[in-house]
């Protein structure tokens, strides 16, 4: 009960023959213009158990396109150190915990180092009932992936160095979610943003396709924070969802229950290559990339007021829906 009322904390053990465990550390720059997100985790299969830190990073050309690169960097199983109190993972020499990364990643050409504090996080609302972002679900046993998210949004201080330039992420806002299991879902949406306009906003999304007692059915979770308020729909509160428009120009998404009504628009940037698990084996190329333009209107039916907001930096994973041109 009590890792699983912390899933920031490792929930498998190294004996699993079939499993992936990754945590997502997203790291945005003040002025909004860069990002940095570091994904610990390890992989446990029959032919490659091992350790891993994968990167994405968005910056800027000189004509204010984005550009991405991402790679990963492959480290010996017994180089995963876990602890639980307090909360830290070691992969190689590269340190995650609750209030500070460091990271030293080193191959051919490349070298990317830094350090940085996270202060403030803002955990989601849990109880017995819901002691995860899953909500029951969090209590059914051999679900193919489970999903943590840690903190909605909070403070950086620190730097990363990519080579010789310099990123500073002093005053810049972090996010932290995780998953572990078996394999990630064969279809999926998944949407985060905490930058915007409103500085105390932040945004969570995704659907996917779930495996369940030799059935799939499709399940659905987002958590707003607006205002230090959560406005959560989800499957499991008996919320709707609707896709309403999936292209390679936009996604609008439309989730209500009795409470309120939101409407999430996004434009698609660019994309980049990450590596995701299938039956524990990081061997799934997945695209993950960005969009610097996300729209969300929340309707309050009990207050009868609507709130807009306009965000930027928001990360962004489609895999296996068809997307129209």
């Amino acid at each position: 009960m009590f890792k699983t009322m912390n899933p920031i904390l490792f929930q498998g053990n190294l004996d699993k023959k079939h499993y992936f465990e990754g945590w997502y550390f997203k790291q945005v720059t003040k002025d909004e213009n860069e990002l940095i997100s570091f994904i610990p985790g390890i992989s446990l299969n029959d032919n490659d158990k091992h350790c891993f830190v994968q990167y994405i990073s968005v910056t800027k050309d000189n004509e204010n396109h984005p550009l991405i690169k991402t790679d990963y960097f492959r480290y010996p199983l017994d180089q995963f150190i876990s602890r639980d109190k307090p909360f830290q993972v070691q992969i190689g020499p590269n340190t995650f915990s609750e209030d500070k990364v460091s990271v030293l990643l080193k191959k051919e050409g490349l070298t990317i180092k830094g350090s940085f504090r996270l202060a403030h996080l803002y955990p989601i609302k849990k109880s017995t009932l819901n002691p995860t972002i899953m909500g029951p679900f969090s209590y059914v046993p051999f679900m193919e992936c489970y999903h943590g998210v840690i903190s909605m949004k909070h403070h950086l201080s620190g730097y990363v160095k990519i080579n010789h330039r310099l990123i500073d992420f002093t005053e810049g806002t972090g996010y932290i979610e995780k998953d572990w299991g078996t394999s990630f879902p064969k279809q999926y949406l998944w949407l985060q943003s905490n930058t915007f306009t409103n500085t105390e906003t932040s945004l969570f999304f995704s659907v996917a396709d779930i495996p369940f007692m030799k059935a799939v059915f499709e399940g659905f979770i987002c958590n707003l924070l607006v205002h230090q308020r959560e406005y959560r729909f989800a499957t499991y509160n008996r919320s709707k969802m609707s896709i309403e428009q999936l292209t390679s120009q936009k996604i609008k998404i439309v989730l209500e229950n009795t409470h309120a009504r939101l409407t999430i628009s996004a434009q698609p940037s660019q994309f980049g290559e990450l590596i995701a698990p299938k039956k524990g084996s990081m061997s799934l190329p997945i695209k993950e990339g960005f969009s610097n333009s996300i729209y969300i209107k929340l309707e309050d039916f009990h207050t009868q007021q609507t709130y807009e907001d306009q965000g930027k930096m928001c990360g962004m994973e489609i895999v296996g829906y068809k997307m129209e041109k």
